[in-house]
């Protein structure tokens, strides 16, 4: 993007080629997005006036005419001053060519001089502004930038002052125009770079020769660059500048440069020069996670490379586990698992951030191949000890809650005891008696045998013979035995 030694390169264009003749025609482009203005009143406030100078501040130009009010451009992205027949400056990105349809298509302010000259300011991105102000330098934005970085730079002791006194990092710093006005992206890399200071450095950690070095640098880099017009082929061959672009594996010098976020942006720096210092220095840095390939290089992210030209937020893509090779999430819903195991395609274009909300699907413990909880409810359990099916569908949302079915203490505590030693109230045999396996009492073939237990016994069961019998055996505390039938009989009282 435009930065302090591009909007300087067209200033001095301006200013060399169109101070003192008069504006002959002006045309504004009906764009209420850069234009700030009424267009027809902007074109008539024009026409007629004589430009008295080209002035700067930070990345902010505007024109001065013989009266007010004065047009003032900010430079966005990709705003740039274009004068037919002049080349105003080399653009690392220029939005227009020279060979392009004049006026361009992307012109927002166009103006004919009384002498033929012709110039225009264009923006193909739409991030610039045109404004109309009586006393740009009173208003925002002007009003609220800092220090010119080449005509106001602090003195070095004011400098280290205030820097201390930011508990920022540096590289958040030198963005901040409030605080120095013009520098972007590449000069606070390229600023950073030389004085050997890492970007994420906070900035009251540095110390007076870091500081000393890095208001060196802002002077050297910045005048150097505006020197040469901006023209980027005549930059030194050293610097990071050149190999900073496209966010691609490089080194300058022979050392490694690697990309991390800053300040909001991209930013490259050699880790081999640039290191945290102090109590930042254990720390690790995380590269941009936008900017690292598969195989854990940088990505390309543009025609150009760097991201600086398109703040716009890009859409998270929702991507499954199974795509990116991992097993599917304990937490998935298991309606969106395909029968591999594998997440589901949810729609056309594979985007699963539109949908609606899935009622829950109960699965049971058998049909995930784990055995039936010992919590299961005793009516969902089958003979086989699976879960049951309960409904067409599986479902057993809609199941109405079941009485809890009382359990006796003989059957949940006293199974593993010795049958012989603990007389069990189900079946109503005494202790030391042999036991026969039988079926419920009361059905068809429920039959009992008791076997002799001494002289004087007399019936059926002196021979061992089976009696058939609906009545139920129980035993009390005490040891006596009772009966009873289907019928409710009273209660019998001991003494």
């Amino acid at each position: 993007m435009p930065e302090l030694p591009e909007v300087e390169a067209a200033r001095r264009a301006l200013e060399a080629h169109c101070v003192g003749r008069r504006i002959a025609r002006c045309a504004v482009a009906d764009d209420p997005k850069v234009v700030l203005a009424d267009r027809v009143a902007f074109e008539r406030a024009m026409v007629g006036r004589t430009i008295v100078a080209a002035r700067r501040r930070g990345k902010n130009l505007w024109l001065r005419l013989d009266a007010p009010p004065f047009p003032s451009f900010q430079f966005g992205m990709a705003g740039a001053i274009y004068i037919k027949g002049v080349a105003v400056t080399k653009y690392k990105r220029s939005a227009v060519k020279s060979t392009d349809e004049w006026p361009s298509k992307y012109s927002k302010f166009f103006v004919e001089l009384d002498d033929g000259l012709e110039f225009s300011f264009t923006d193909k991105r739409r991030f610039a502004r045109v404004r109309l102000f009586d006393d740009p330098e009173t208003v925002p934005p002007i009003s609220e930038l800092g220090p010119d970085a080449l005509f106001e730079l602090m003195s070095i002791d004011s400098f280290v002052e205030s820097v201390r006194k930011k508990k920022i990092g540096i590289k958040a710093l030198l963005l901040d125009q409030s605080f120095v006005s013009g520098i972007g992206n590449w000069i606070a890399d390229e600023v950073l770079y030389q004085a050997r200071t890492h970007p994420l450095q906070i900035a009251s950690s540095l110390t007076r020769e870091n500081c000393e070095a890095l208001h060196r640098s802002i002077q050297e880099v910045v005048k150097y660059a505006v020197d040469v017009d901006a023209d980027s082929d005549r930059f030194p061959i050293e610097w990071l500048f050149h190999h900073r672009w496209g966010k691609k594996p490089g080194k300058v010098d022979g050392k490694k440069i690697e990309f991390i976020t800053a300040g909001g942006r991209t930013t490259a720096y050699v880790p081999q020069l640039q290191k945290l210092t102090g109590t930042q220095s254990g720390k690790a840095v995380v590269a941009d996670p936008g900017q690292v390939s598969n195989n854990g290089d940088a990505k390309e992210a543009g025609e150009d490379g760097d991201d600086d030209d398109d703040p716009k937020p890009r859409k998270r893509v929702a991507i499954s586990r199974a795509a990116r090779g991992k097993p599917p999430s304990r937490k998935t819903n298991p309606v969106q698992l395909s029968e591999d195991g594998g997440a589901k395609e949810v729609g056309a274009d594979g985007d699963d951030d539109d949908r609606k909300p899935r009622k829950r699907v109960a699965i049971s413990r058998t049909a995930r191949g784990k055995p039936p909880s010992r919590k299961t409810n005793p009516v969902q359990v089958s003979e086989d000890g699976g879960a049951k099916e309960v409904g067409a569908d599986g479902d057993d949302d809609d199941l109405k809650p079941r009485k809890r079915m009382a359990t006796s203490r003989a059957a949940r505590g006293q199974q593993n005891k010795d049958a012989a030693s603990a007389p069990s109230r189900k079946t109503g045999e005494i202790a030391g008696a042999k036991k026969k396996p039988s079926i419920e009492h009361g059905r068809k073939n429920n039959v009992k045998t008791v076997e002799s237990h001494g002289a004087g016994a007399t019936g059926n069961n002196d021979h061992g013979l089976v009696e058939p019998s609906v009545a139920v055996h129980r035993v009390s505390d005490h040891g006596v035995a009772r009966t009873s039938s289907r019928k409710k009989n009273k209660p019998v009282k001991y003494q």
